[in-house]
């Protein structure tokens, strides 16, 4: 049984010693561990690093193409490199070395295809008020998509079985987390979430460095997945939506018509007002002649 250990990075030369040294060389049921670094277009010493610690796989991007694609290439080299189970971690040091194997001890076992590090993104004094809502946001999404119960599915921190690696074909260019989850789930792979532990983090992190920017590309990336996975509901509502949006000129027509007001033709707002104010001049006309008569 091969573990490989794959470590999407960008600019990670100071950080990845510390993550490298944390992680086990050694767990039950597994055979031989190896080590990949993805190196996403890195402007410092990245690779260098990697090697000096002994990696054993190191795939280099030329430039940067983000976490979702450093994710795939590193799923790619981890297949080739024979991997049983592929376990997918970040550089920064944000997730325990040692939690590996309780994240892989379900996959070994065969009561999981793939299994979701938990960090309780409630109550985790790590996350600020901001990022906890969007987690929980994200997670409900891709529980309403996908019809399974993750508690934390933007957590990066994960194992999955080489027949889930190769079933799954990442699409998004954005985050791999829930497009993983909610193919993974219409695919009907079994899907476990193990808590785990976290640390803090050494620096701010690259997805949430831009909250606006991280709820458009999040909305685009759930919409998409709707529209791929829910089709007809998805473009059902879409199309009622357009039908009332053209009807309502139609209605309005109708109804003014019926009142007397229409001549064959779609009333103008300025139209209207100009014949709500003859209407007005003709009664005060006539109440002026009615006065005079009077008199």
């Amino acid at each position: 049984m091969k573990l490989v250990i794959q470590i999407p990075c960008l600019n990670e030369a100071e950080d990845l010693p510390a993550t490298l040294a944390a992680l086990p060389r050694k767990i039950d049921g597994v055979d031989t561990i190896e080590i990949l670094v993805i190196d996403d277009g890195s402007t410092d010493n990245t690779s260098q690093v990697a090697r000096m610690w002994g990696v054993h796989h190191v795939v280099r991007h030329r430039t940067n193409r983000g976490l979702a694609a450093a994710f795939r290439s590193g799923i790619d080299a981890a297949l080739a490199a024979g991997a049983d189970i592929i376990v997918n971690t970040d550089a920064d040091g944000q997730y325990v070395g040692e939690d590996i194997a309780k994240i892989v001890e379900p996959i070994l076992d065969g009561r999981a295809d793939i299994v979701v590090g938990d960090r309780g993104v409630g109550d985790n004094e790590h996350f600020g008020p901001v990022k906890r809502r969007l987690q929980e946001f994200g997670s409900a999404m891709v529980q309403r998509l996908a019809n399974v119960h993750v508690s934390d599915a933007v957590s990066g921190f994960r194992a999955i079985s080489r027949d889930a690696a190769q079933r799954i074909n990442i699409t998004t260019e954005f985050s791999y987390t829930t497009d993983m989850l909610i193919q993974a789930g219409r695919k009907r792979l079994s899907i476990l979430s193990v808590p785990i532990r976290t640390n803090a983090t050494t620096r701010p992190s690259r997805l949430f460095k831009s909250i606006p920017r991280f709820i458009v590309n999040t909305g685009i990336t759930m919409a998409r997945a709707y529209t791929t996975y829910n089709p007809l509901r998805a473009f059902v509502g879409l199309g009622l939506a357009i039908a009332f949006i053209g009807i309502m000129p139609i209605v309005r027509f109708l109804v003014f018509y019926l009142q007397g007001g229409g001549d064959g033709h779609v009333q103008s707002e300025a139209r209207l007002d100009a014949m709500h104010d003859r209407a007005s001049d003709s009664a005060a006309s006539e109440g002026d002649r009615n006065r005079r008569a009077a008199r």
